[in-house]
């Protein structure tokens, strides 16, 4: 039986091999992990009772022809999904059927992302082309000769196409962020020299607001990064503490070197935008950056906001190898933070 036993520890998915008496003859460590410790020796049906699969073991035992059946299980609280292979084997130590388990979950998972992206992709570029459609209909007719209307309706027009600009915009940006995301940037950055580019650009908004910035960098905040990407995502991040925070509002942005971060176990200099506004409910700050996640659809899209800033913010940090970290209290404003490692051996 050692060599059996051998044999199933060698194979990479779970697998058990059952005899003609329904009994569990051999169980790799998968099977154990997925069925339960000290299986050999008993009844089938007492660690595995879905159907599909105990009519498929009982026929290829039966007629010896391989079989492929899917179930769904209730693990830990979430759905696992499993193609099961189901083969008849012969050796001088036993002979039953072979049964694998291959666990597709994370591919299902990803299937199920992809529709999703694609509907609320779909659902996004809707709204605006309908609306486009119906002010073209409204126009060839019977606001043909009606000046108000079309000045009107061409202002409409002008806003609903620059939404789906900026939401085109922000999908290149996330997929091209996305294809980039396991190479790491190679320049030397300044990041007091990119967020000053970002508060020159975003002043006339902060002026229509009413917002006063701060921003008294300590100097020396260099390190190897992407500048563009960088100034990507504090340009959203700065632009969405002005936007949210309410007219009036006080946006404040720090720089901080650190000796030693604990999650990335070594230096790094840490920037926080913080604001004054209404916060965020700690329900919605877990999902954040989903793609498409919103805390308040009609605020945002009011705002021109796509629902996938924060998005391309955590894939550009993640490219860089950090960390995005989150904090907020309703009343009292929100705090994002970026923490950034400090390479300082050139092949680091």
């Amino acid at each position: 039986m050692l060599g059996l036993t051998t044999v199933l520890a060698g194979i990479p998915l779970a697998a058990l091999l059952v005899g003609a008496d329904d009994r569990i003859i051999a169980a790799n460590q998968g099977a154990c992990d997925m069925l339960g410790q000290g299986i050999e020796g008993r009844h089938l049906l007492t660690a595995l009772r879905q159907p599909d699969v105990l009519e498929a073991i009982e026929g290829t035992l039966r007629d010896c022809q391989p079989r492929k059946i899917t179930y769904q299980t209730l693990e830990t609280g979430s759905d696992s999904s499993y193609q099961v292979h189901v083969s008849y084997v012969e050796t001088t130590e036993a002979r039953g059927a072979l049964i694998c388990f291959e666990d597709l979950t994370e591919r299902e998972q990803a299937a199920q992302m992809r529709r999703d992206f694609v509907a609320n992709v779909s659902h996004e570029l809707r709204t605006p082309l309908t609306a486009l459609m119906g002010f073209i209909e409204t126009l060839q007719g019977p606001a043909r000769h009606d000046q108000a209307a079309i000045d009107r309706f061409l202002g409409i027009m002008q806003s609903e196409a620059a939404r789906m600009e900026r939401l085109v915009r922000d999908l290149l940006s996330l997929s091209r962020v996305e294809s980039e995301e396991r190479v790491r940037p190679r320049d030397e950055v300044d990041l007091e020299q990119v967020i000053g580019a970002v508060l020159h650009a975003l002043r006339p908004l902060a002026r229509d607001r009413a917002c006063e910035i701060i921003f008294d960098p300590p100097g020396g905040m260099t390190l190897r990064g992407n500048g563009d990407q960088l100034q990507q995502v504090f340009t959203n991040l700065i632009e969405n503490a002005i936007k949210y925070g309410g007219t009036g509002n006080r946006v404040t942005i720090t720089l901080e070197h650190i000796a030693r971060d604990a999650t990335l176990r070594g230096p790094a200099i840490v920037a926080r935008v913080r604001d004054q506004g209404p916060g965020i409910d700690p329900l919605h700050l877990p999902r954040l950056t989903e793609r498409f996640y919103r805390v308040d659809t009609h605020r945002s899209r009011e705002m021109g906001g796509t629902g996938l800033g924060l998005a391309i913010v955590k894939h550009i940090v993640n490219r860089h190898r950090g960390r995005l970290r989150i904090s907020s209290t309703p009343g009292e404003g929100s705090e994002f933070s970026v923490i950034l490692p400090l390479w300082n051996r050139p092949d680091a």
